[in-house]
């Protein structure tokens, strides 16, 4: 198997978490959907094969190199998710009652702002579809970084998307938080068809309380409220395709929409989104080190 230094990183990190999961699955005695997370694995491991295909017989380094980073980048949602949801019941309390504290503190009012809303139905829907464009989103710059040739900017994103997620994850664990909905009936302040509801709120306290019987790809929720993991998207989206004259104007206007549908579909508080602003700068600092790491080149201290 060819595969350059970075996609070896990333390689290492999915089978590390993909052993950790299953060690997880035995001690809590999760059952698992295995014919469901067999069709999305293989989605992935296909990816990788094509983009073997390409390097190896073929050698088109620009399709090789986006194939094989959408691969890992479904490989590593996949095992990434399900060690989020293995690391239910939560073991600390969650901290939403100090965002929506700290929202207070910043002049911000959910509950006002969703009042307010519910007179504009369609601006709320339109919304709705912006907020479900964001793994559209990381597909697509993979693609467009990947065939016009932009293979270290595309490695880039990829480990800084990887790394933030991780430390989402992390960070989470110690600190959960669930985000407006584990707080407010959703659907009592705004009576709107939000993407994260009411019945999505309950869930999430059932799931925080009792963990986890079984996997199923099709019932998997965002668990991570703080920070935001859509507002990392967001500026990974915006941040790496900025030198993109075409392309950057569209994806700007559309991220600049995404921030309300955070605020709005996906049901965080205001605070979980500056938190997902942090994220991304912290993850971007981080893994300009790995990728040297992952290079073999020595890294010096500042």
């Amino acid at each position: 198997m060819h595969v350059l230094p970075v996609e070896r990183f990333i390689l290492i990190l999915i089978t590390t978490l993909a052993v950790l999961d299953a060690g997880l699955m035995v001690l809590n005695g999760v059952a698992v959907d295995v014919v469901g997370y067999a069709a999305l694995l293989s989605c992935g491991i296909l990816c990788l094969a094509i983009g073997q295909f390409y390097r190896g017989v073929r050698s088109e380094a620009r399709i090789s190199v986006p194939v094989t980073a959408a691969g890992l980048f479904i490989l590593f949602s996949i095992v990434g998710s399900v060690f989020n949801y293995l690391l239910l019941p939560v073991r600390f309390p969650p901290i939403d009652a100090m965002l929506v504290r700290s929202d207070a503190a910043l002049g911000f009012d959910w509950p006002g702002l969703m009042t307010w809303m519910a007179h504009y139905p369609v601006v709320v829907r339109a919304l709705g579809f912006v907020y479900q464009t964001s793994l559209v989103q990381m597909i697509a710059v993979i693609l467009i970084l990947g065939f016009s040739g932009k293979f270290l900017l595309l490695h880039r994103f990829l480990l800084t998307g990887i790394v933030g997620s991780l430390l989402a994850i992390v960070f989470w664990f110690f600190f959960p938080a669930f985000g407006t909905s584990y707080v407010y009936d959703v659907s009592a302040i705004a009576g709107l068809p939000l993407v994260v509801n009411s019945g999505y709120g309950e869930e999430l306290r059932h799931l925080a309380q009792n963990g986890i019987a079984m996997l199923m790809p099709g019932k998997v929720l965002g668990l991570v409220a703080f920070p935001s993991v859509h507002t990392l998207m967001a500026c990974l989206s915006v941040f790496f395709l900025r030198g993109n004259r075409f392309i950057f104007p569209v994806v700007a206007c559309l991220n600049l929409l995404m921030l309300p549908a955070i605020i709005i579909h996906g049901g965080h508080h205001l605070s979980d989104m500056l938190g997902g602003f942090a994220l991304f700068g912290v993850a971007y600092g981080l893994t300009s080190r790995l990728m040297r790491v992952s290079a073999g080149e020595p890294v010096v201290a500042a």
